[in-house]
């Protein structure tokens, strides 16, 4: 009886008319049936629910991608991305060939562009699809991977990539690596990189990000490199009405808005946008800091008010930000985000 194991209560019944079980073997075998036709019953459910659950959280971050002001060409590019990695499981799983899925990716633009921001979209994405262990990002520069010896470029290229894995490893300005000439140990951390996107294949996406010029430039030094990368996203400058709608958005989450004349302020300001797309603080940056100094002094103008309503406490308006692109045209000290 040990070495039955029936499949269906048929082969129960058969067995016990031709004699090879006992009735007291039949009533275990049926209790033993039922019983692991339920837990595979429960296994069901639940492999179901979770595989709901995680796609109610792919497609949650997949909104909060869309809900990004601008980045049309990104945005789709992204999709693609989602869509092609999602069909590559499914043919997986169906015992169908896949493609190598390759997701080490260049990005290029101006700073403030919404880079770092996709590039951790992308590691929560990636992890909730299965792609990634863990979906972190690590963000790091020059001076976190390059040494001042020989042996300590590969030492600090080593932690960071440890650090990484599982993940997303993010390279800001990641030309400055190329940028000091043969003798320079900046090759030395791009060797190991390359070697680290080969050995932890699967587990690890390299992005490198850069102002386009230079980026181009730096792929060049390297053909090796280059081959690895069959993912270019570039990341336009936003324009005007873009810049507007990301200060709304940065006010309304503050429990501010801008009033009528404010909103027109603003259009107007951005139309002179040299200023808001150069630069270390263009593009979202720059309204990031015009809107905080707004608040600061939208609460000068109201700190000797005690009367004021709750809707002038929510107020931005011309004034407000007249006043802010002014001090900072001025230089005038805690401009930007640093003292916040």
């Amino acid at each position: 009886m040990a070495r039955l194991r029936p499949q269906r209560m048929e082969e129960i019944s058969s067995w016990l008319r031709e004699g090879r079980i006992t009735p007291a073997d039949a009533l275990q075998m049926a209790v033993e049936l039922r019983r692991r036709r339920s837990a595979s019953a429960q296994e069901s459910r639940a492999a179901a629910e979770s595989e709901q659950e995680r796609e109610r959280r792919v497609q949650a971050i997949v909104a909060e991608l869309d809900g990004l002001v601008g980045l049309g060409q990104v945005k789709q590019l992204v999709r693609e991305i989602q869509a092609y990695v999602a069909i590559q499981l499914r043919r997986q799983r169906a015992g169908l060939a896949t493609e190598p899925t390759s997701l080490h990716m260049v990005f290029t633009g101006n700073p403030g562009t919404g880079k770092t921001t996709v590039a951790r979209l992308l590691g929560r994405l990636f992890k909730e699809m299965g792609v990634l262990p863990k979906g972190h990002m690590v963000e790091v520069e020059r001076a976190d991977l390059v040494g001042e010896y020989i042996g300590h470029t590969a030492q600090r290229t080593r932690d960071v990539v440890r650090r990484a894995t599982g993940g997303v490893l993010f390279i800001d300005e990641a030309y400055s690596l190329a940028r000091g000439g043969e003798r320079d140990f900046g090759k030395e951390a791009i060797d190991h990189l390359v070697r680290a996107m080969e050995e932890h294949r699967g587990e690890l996406i390299l992005i490198l990000a850069g102002y386009p010029d230079e980026m181009a430039w730096f792929l060049r030094q390297n053909p090796g490199l280059r081959s690895r990368f069959s993912l270019m996203l570039h990341f336009p400058d936003y324009t005007p009405e873009e810049l507007l709608a990301i200060a709304e958005m940065m006010l309304r989450r503050r429990d501010y808005q801008l009033t009528p004349d404010g909103r027109t302020a603003l259009r107007q300001i951005l139309r002179g946008r040299a200023w808001l797309t150069g630069g270390e603080q263009g593009n979202a940056r720059a309204i990031r800091n015009l809107v905080e100094r707004a608040i600061r002094c939208q609460a000068l103008r109201l700190v000797h008010r005690p009367d004021a309503t709750r809707e002038e406490l929510m107020a931005i308006t011309r004034t407000d930000l007249e006043e802010a692109v002014s001090a900072s045209a001025a230089g005038r000290p805690w401009a930007g985000q640093d003292l916040w």
